[in-house]
Formats: structure tokens, sequence, C-alpha cells
């Protein structure tokens, strides 16, 4: 079991395939970028990243992020199997499929200081990581087609696990909104982070872009950040990068 780690340089500035695959980007770029997003300070940086909890490994150098992940959930599911601590039943109309959670080794390197810049597309796999470890996948299943019947197979917290165990939430993850719904729910591989349904207001954002973001406050970033927020509609999480994206392996 990974130990947590955190680890602070000085001077921190001013896969797996999703669900089968092997299919790579296919563009919505050439997005113009909304206003600057102002640069985080370091302080705000670190707290950001002491909230990733469990076996999640985070060193934050002066120009990187890096994120390490067994990328087991911590909290109940019929994937674990039966007789796992974690095993709950499937719930009412949800269609188990045939994959069960196997322990990963997941790396995410995100830039430190994120920057807006032209909008890029998202990957299959893994596109970012959740304060649980749990990987954030995007609006696609295999072959890059919408997801429709796979949501079936989500279990109650929108996650279920791929062709190589491979757990991750295409959707809201359900497990950390229920503790709020404006709270911060992990990163992006570009560094913005993703937050709940709804802003520190206490209401749905009306302003949202194309890759499903804005710059505003967040808890986190009172003076402001560009952020994404997950919603019940296609792109759940995120259409598209609105920062250069790292890298995940």
């Amino acid at each position: 079991m990974l130990r947590r780690v955190l680890w602070f340089a000085v001077g921190v500035a001013a896969v797996t395939s999703a669900c089968d695959g092997s299919n790579g980007p296919t563009a919505p770029s050439g997005v113009a970028p909304p206003v600057d997003s102002p640069v985080p300070d370091a302080g705000r940086i670190r707290a950001l990243y002491a909230q990733y909890a469990g076996d999640v490994q985070v060193s934050v150098g002066a120009d990187m992020v890096t994120l390490t992940t067994t990328n087991v959930p911590d909290h109940p599911s019929p994937y674990f199997g039966d007789g796992h601590p974690r095993y709950e039943p499937p719930h009412a109309g949800m269609v188990l499929n045939p994959n069960r959670i196997v322990e990963q080794a997941i790396t995410l390197r995100v830039p430190a200081a994120p920057a807006v810049s032209t909008a890029s597309d998202t990957p299959l796999g893994p596109m970012g990581m959740a304060v649980n470890g749990v990987v954030f996948f995007n609006q696609y299943a295999a072959g890059r087609q919408p997801l429709t019947f796979e949501i079936e197979t989500f279990d109650r917290y929108n996650g279920h696990p791929g062709p190589h165990g491979d757990y991750h939430y295409h959707l809201e993850p359900l497990w950390l909104t229920a503790a709020g719904r404006s709270r911060f729910l992990g990163v992006l591989l570009d560094g913005f982070p993703v937050y709940g349904p709804v802003d520190s207001s206490g209401g749905a954002p009306m302003d949202l872009d194309e890759c499903h973001g804005h710059v505003g406050p967040t808890p986190d970033f009172p003076d402001g950040i560009y952020h994404y927020h997950v919603a019940d509609a296609a792109p759940y999480i995120a259409g598209c990068f609105r920062g250069a994206p790292g890298t995940a392996r």
C-alpha cells in the first residue's frame, strides 16, 4: 500500500485506455481562451494538494506536480467482489459489468502553476484524479462513443472498472459531493481544479465555456482561478482541457 507523501519544493510558481482503450484524442481545439486566470499563490497550491488522501503520493515541485495512486476507491462498490470488506450488492437497476476492481499504479504529472491556453481535447483513459485517488475519465465510452447503456453499469457513486480492473469516474463522484456540492473534487491533467456542480455562492454557474469551466473565486482560490464544474449532462466533468495537459501513465 502506498504511503501518502507531501513534498513541496521551494519556489512553486507564481494507460490505460477508457473502458477498452485505444483511441486517441480527436479534437475540439481552437476555442478562444477566456479571461486570463490569476496565477495561483504557492501557499494555496500547497493547501489544495494537501486535500488528497488515502493511498495517494503527492510531490509538488517548482514546475510540475506528481500524483501517484493505487486507484482503489475508498467507498463501497459491487465491483470489489463478494467477500471484500467494501463489497456491497448492486443497487436496483444496476447492470453489473464483468470487471472487478484491481489495484493499479497510475502516475499523473500536471503543471504546478496552470495557465490558460488554447483548448485541447481530453484523451481516453485518465484525464485527471479525484482527491480520493480515483482517476477521472472523459465523457466517452470505448471507440469515443457517447455514454449510453454503460451508465447503467455505474455503481451508486458513479464509478466502474474497465477491462483491466481500472476503476474510474466518468460522471460526478457522488461519494465526494455528498460532503459538499461546491467542494474541491480533484484536478485535471492541465492542473486546473474540478469542483462540484455548484459554485461557492451555492448556485449553479451559468457562464461555463465549452470545456465546462470558467474563471471565478473558489473556496481554495478566493482571488479566482480557472476551474471546472461537474454536471449531470455531457460532458459531465470536462469537455476539453483549458490549459496545457501534463501526462498520465
